[in-house]
């Protein structure tokens, strides 16, 4: 009976109770759509929740009183909202979500391999969304970057237009660029890898400056770009972007969802580039920019699991046709020594995944895997290259009390050929094959609202290499909303792999020679971090982030063009190597609709052998990014003003007698855009970009040398191997395509059409 009695009691109790509670439901969209899996919380209690496919949320028994109520997605503008509510009270509450055009307030993965938002994360985080990639359209990520502050593409071959990204003036192997998280684009493919990667399908893109080693393993010594694609849930039934300039480059960017059944959803993207002119403007007899034909298909899939797990597959493939050089070349001149061009076929496919274990522990299983064949002809050079990476990753979240752990362990399979002599022994082929598995552990602990230290460890083991440890610390101390200071301190360490680290080697103007057995680079960084924000009283908004920066690296591999100009000798550094400098980037919004972008960066990157320092080149002092924005509501017009400034770099000169100059000139990108967006779900932009119509020819007799004899068959050398001056050779050159630091493009009109359907 008294059981009886203990349960009618507790009954009666909870009747009571949720009689005099309250509950929240509504429905959330963007752009008039249902938005799946946006987060609802109500700030410091336990009550959150998260919206169903129709995009409908509720919150039950809630005591009355004032709450502040938060809807949050990845990728979009989180909405906060202060309530009161009464007992008994049912409020129904709708939102739409729209693009975080704030990179302040951005949620990101990349720092923590968590979703937090970036003003949470201890580790400093800069986020770059599909609209700022807008304000200057471009037909890959690898030249999207170029308004991204203290980031830079780089050309690195005068002819076929290759190139890799600089982060804070630290060449592209220093990077490591992953896809949702998976590192796919490495090695080899860091330099062909960025090409073809749907603009359409990127949700965002993240980037870390300073070693993430301990995290993410190899490459990730210098920095890391993160490219976050889109949920597949959340895109658009049908999406397309074309475009096209005046130089007739046609970029067409396609997407599309669908479902199959009612668990599984489909995003499938195609991107096509084509550029098939042949222009010299600057009458040195080859072309000004390559000729490139260009198609990658890109396919996501999404699989709706019990309790919200996660299952993710991804699958890429490309295949590009480039190529430059004497603008008489044909096909039917590849690898020979009649008329020269350098022509590169590459193949590349990738998957990549996420799977959620059934466990009541949150374990995710995430895979990769690429491979990429390349077969170029460098005049009569041929580079013809296999490679293979197989990657495979176990992480466990957990939060204990104050303690938010992170464990993983991780496993990394390379292989890599080439018909060159670095993958011959005693002369049989022989490939390299590369493992390194590692384990990491990061810990993040909550002290206060105010104070979070994160301590992370990892240990990696390469078949070649052997042991390597990485550690990382990072501080934030959250003064208040409005600002925040983060100190970060690690490690980062690079396995070597030679025919990244400079393509030059590849272009067959020099020979390449290694002087010793090439040993890991290791970098030391730290850096401070504090963003302040700023809302003045008629509604402007002004964010302020500013960076100082120092990594140390010890066994630099440092390419010597100098020693002989017939040569390139790689050799890792006898000393050290630094990078160290500080960045400003501005976020200012104005309530009229004018918005402003603005990033600077300084930088001293210089290399230290036997107490002497010298800049390496390439590697600019200081880079300025700016982006200004005005949106005409009334006639829905939108102009986009965008463009950078670098200072000088060092350039190689094959000889003292070389008449280029050895530093290039203060020079400036600039474009403006005008986007009409009046039609339902159509969007027009034109514009015009490289509006100073700048060239690296300016104050140069030429850029490439001897482009009138690129086989050197009129060359002469003395006993010593030296070039010799003669009628023909007036300066002492061979012939050589090193000389670039810019795109040798000028100024050019484009216009593109936009289309959305929800």
């Amino acid at each position: 009976m008294k059981y009886l009695f203990l349960l009618l009691t507790i009954f009666a109790f909870s009747t009571l109770f949720s009689q005099n509670t309250a509950s929240i439901s509504g429905r959330i969209t963007v752009e008039n759509k249902e938005m799946q899996q946006a987060t609802i919380e109500i700030l410091k209690t336990k009550y959150k929740t998260q919206t169903d496919s129709l995009g409908i949320y509720k919150i039950d028994n809630i005591p009355a009183g004032n709450y502040k109520f938060q809807i949050s997605s990845l990728g979009l503008k989180t909405i906060s909202k202060n309530i009161i509510l009464k007992e008994k009270e049912n409020v129904i509450l709708d939102f739409e979500l729209k693009d975080n055009e704030n990179e302040l307030n951005e949620v990101v993965v990349s720092g923590t391999l968590k979703a937090v938002k970036r003003l949470e994360s201890t580790v400093p985080v800069e986020v770059y969304s599909p609209v700022f990639f807008k304000k200057n359209p471009t037909a890959s990520i690898y030249e999207a970057l170029q308004n991204v502050n203290g980031v830079r593409p780089q050309l690195n071959c005068g002819v076929c237009n290759t190139g890799d990204i600089h982060i804070n003036g630290l060449e592209g192997p220093y990077t490591s660029v992953l896809i949702d998280g998976m590192p796919i684009v490495s090695s080899l493919s860091t330099v062909y890898g960025l090409s073809g990667i749907p603009n359409s399908l990127v949700e965002r893109i993240e980037i870390v400056k300073g070693p993430a080693s301990s995290l993410y393993g190899s490459e990730a010594v210098g920095g890391l770009i993160n490219i976050i694609t889109k949920n597949p849930s959340n895109a658009p039934l049908f999406s397309a972007d074309v475009f096209t300039t005046s130089w007739l480059e046609t970029n067409v960017d396609l997407g599309a969802k669908f479902n199959i059944g009612k668990k599984t959803t489909s995003l499938l993207g195609l991107n096509y580039f084509n550029y098939d002119q042949t222009i010299d403007n600057d009458t040195d007899g080859f072309t000004d920019v390559t000729s490139q034909n260009r198609i990658s298909v890109f396919n996501k899939w999404n699989f709706t699991r019990q309790q919200n797990r996660l299952f993710t597959v991804a699958v890429r493939g490309m295949y590009e046709d480039r190529w430059g050089g004497d603008v008489r070349w044909e096909k039917k001149y590849r690898g020979g020594d009649e008329i020269y061009g350098e022509s590169i076929y590459t193949k590349r496919g990738e998957l990549l995944g996420s799977y959620q274990l059934p466990s009541t522990e949150k374990l995710m299983l995430s895979f990769s895997g690429t491979m990429h064949f390349q077969d170029s002809r460098y005049g009569t050079t041929s580079y013809i290259a296999n490679q293979k990476i197989g990657f495979l990753q176990l992480t466990w979240d957990k939060k204990i009390g104050k303690n938010d752990l992170l464990t993983g362990i991780a496993s990394r399979y390379t292989y890599y050929d080439d018909n060159t002599p670095s993958t011959t022994i005693l002369n049989e082929n022989n490939p390299e094959k590369t493992w390194l598995p590692g384990i990491f552990v990061q810990d993040e602990i909550t002290f206060s609202e105010k104070h979070k230290v994160l301590l992370g460890l990892r240990y990696d083991y390469n078949s070649i290499h052997g042991n390597i440890l990485t550690p990382r610390f990072a501080y934030k101390w959250k003064i208040n909303d409005d600002n925040i200071l983060r100190f970060n301190a690690g490690t980062g360490f690079r396995v070597v792999n030679l025919f990244t680290e400079d393509h030059a080697a590849l272009t067959g103007s020099r020979e390449v020679v290694i002087a010793n057995n090439l040993d890991p680079e290791k970098s030391v960084n730290t850096n401070l971090n504090y963003i302040k924000k700023i809302y003045f009283p008629n509604g402007t908004f002004l964010g302020i982030e500013t960076t100082a920066f120092y990594t140390r690296f010890s066994n630099k591999i440092v390419s010597d063009y100098e020693t002989d100009p017939n040569k390139i000798i790689y050799n890792n550094i006898d000393g050290y190597a630094l990078s160290q400098g500080i960045s400003f980037n501005a976020d200012i919004n104005f309530t009229n609709g004018l918005k402003f972008i603005l990033g600077a960066t300084y930088m001293d990157v210089s290399n230290v052998e036997n107490g002497i320092k010298t800049r390496p080149y390439l590697t600019e002092n200081f880079t300025g990014t700016w982006t200004a924005s005005y949106k005409i509501n009334p006639i829905k017009l939108a102009i986009d003003y965008t463009g950078n400034v670098y200072s000088p770099m060092k350039l190689p000169l094959l000889s003292d007698t070389d008449p280029r100059n050895p530093n290039s000139p203060w020079y400036s990108l600039q474009n403006i855009q005008f986007s009409y967006s009046g039609w339902k779900n159509f969007e027009l932009y034109a514009g015009i970009k490289n509006l100073l119509n700048f060239t690296p020819k300016r104050n140069n007799p030429f850029l490439i040398s001897r482009t009138e004899d690129p086989f050197d068959k009129n060359v002469q050398y003395d006993s010593n191997g030296k070039v010799l001056v003669t009628p023909d050779n007036p300066y002492g050159l061979t012939f050589d395509t090193t000389y670039v630091y810019g795109p040798n493009q000028g100024i050019r009109g484009f216009f593109g059409l936009r289309y959305n359907l929800f």
